[in-house]
């Protein structure tokens, strides 16, 4: 018997059609999931008392997904969260690196279109969270959609279209799902020291900023500079790649020098920053932008978001930035 917590957050999944438009119904959700309840799955649902579309998130949500989880951690075996598909990259990262010490499944996912369409993606997508959620070895936080399992760590939205909403452009899937399961455990991390999860401090500055041709550079330079910001990403081109441009290089500098890193990404979909790959790439590193390998801007957001909120500082969050802590990025 697998118990197992259903939190439903809001989302496009539990909507219906109202005089506005497509808008989040309390209580519809939670009679239509009775349809998965059989032998060996018993679970339950908590329905957020302010169901919101994903635009909406703001850190104040996390800690919500947060205190639900950590306060009812013991009483189950593994966890759903159905969440709107706009932002639910986000909150998969948040929860991976916010959740420490994790060591049973957290499972997200959400859908295209409300289980009310008759062509809906809600369902397959249920199913098999939900048993994504009952595989004991499965300690760590992933995405189920579209029959796929993906690292939460790595997944992006990458469609609007199609039911192929997600993908992991630098990660293998943790399982695929077609006739049977095929779970990928050689894939899958393992349980991290202690249980010692921790809140997001809701008032932290950060910013993804990204590069274009022209004005582009000296914008983020003066955002980096003058935006009080605790932290930053830079999605440069290439390799991690960027013109000298002294406005954004004293930009870097600035915040280096007061301690708020500055995470160099890459524009690509996928590949990493490799330094020193182009002279183009050095004049970051010089002013003291940390590559960020092949993290996600959602991935390299909710990791800053995290270690900020834990306390880290100076070299050691430096330190923490550049290495995988959950499976993030490939070194």
């Amino acid at each position: 018997m697998s118990r197992i917590l259903v939190l439903y957050t809001g989302g496009t999944i539990g909507m219906d059609h109202t005089p506005e438009g497509l808008a989040p119904v309390p209580d519809l959700l939670p009679r239509l999931l009775q349809r998965f309840a059989r032998p060996g799955l018993e679970f339950d649902i908590v329905e957020f008392e302010q169901l919101i579309d994903s635009s909406a998130l703001t850190p104040r949500q996390w800690n919500q997904i947060l205190d639900a989880l950590v306060s009812r951690y013991h009483d189950y075996d593994g966890f759903v969260v159905i969440h709107g598909t706009d932002t639910m990259a986000y909150t998969a990262g948040v929860l991976a690196f916010a959740l420490r010490g994790l060591a049973k499944p957290v499972v997200l996912t959400g859908a295209q279109l409300p289980l009310v369409h008759p062509r809906s993606d809600g369902w397959s997508n249920l199913a098999d969270a939900l048993e994504a959620a009952c595989q004991p070895d499965l300690n760590e936080v992933a995405v189920a959609f579209d029959r796929l399992l993906l690292r939460g760590s790595r997944a992006r939205k990458m469609d609007v279209e199609r039911f192929a909403g997600f993908n992991s452009p630098n990660a293998e899937p943790l399982a695929e799902f077609a006739i049977h399961a095929h779970w990928r455990k050689e894939r899958w991390l393992k349980p991290d020291g202690e249980w010692r999860p921790l809140r997001i401090n809701e008032d932290l500055k950060l910013a993804a900023l990204m590069l274009t041709p022209g004005y582009g550079s000296a914008l983020a330079g003066q955002t980096l500079r003058d935006g009080g910001l605790d932290g930053a990403v830079l999605l440069a081109y290439g390799s991690g790649n960027a013109p000298a441009d002294p406005i954004l290089l004293q930009g870097i500098a600035a915040m280096t020098a007061r301690g708020a890193p500055v995470l160099t990404l890459t524009q690509a979909p996928s590949g990493a920053v490799e330094v020193g790959a182009y002279a183009a790439s050095q004049p970051l590193a010089r002013a003291g932008a940390l590559p960020g390998a092949d993290l996600t801007p959602e991935a390299a957001l909710a990791k800053l978001q995290a270690l900020l909120s834990a306390g880290a500082s100076g070299e050691e969050l430096r330190k923490q930035l550049v290495r995988p802590l959950r499976g993030e990025m490939t070194v």
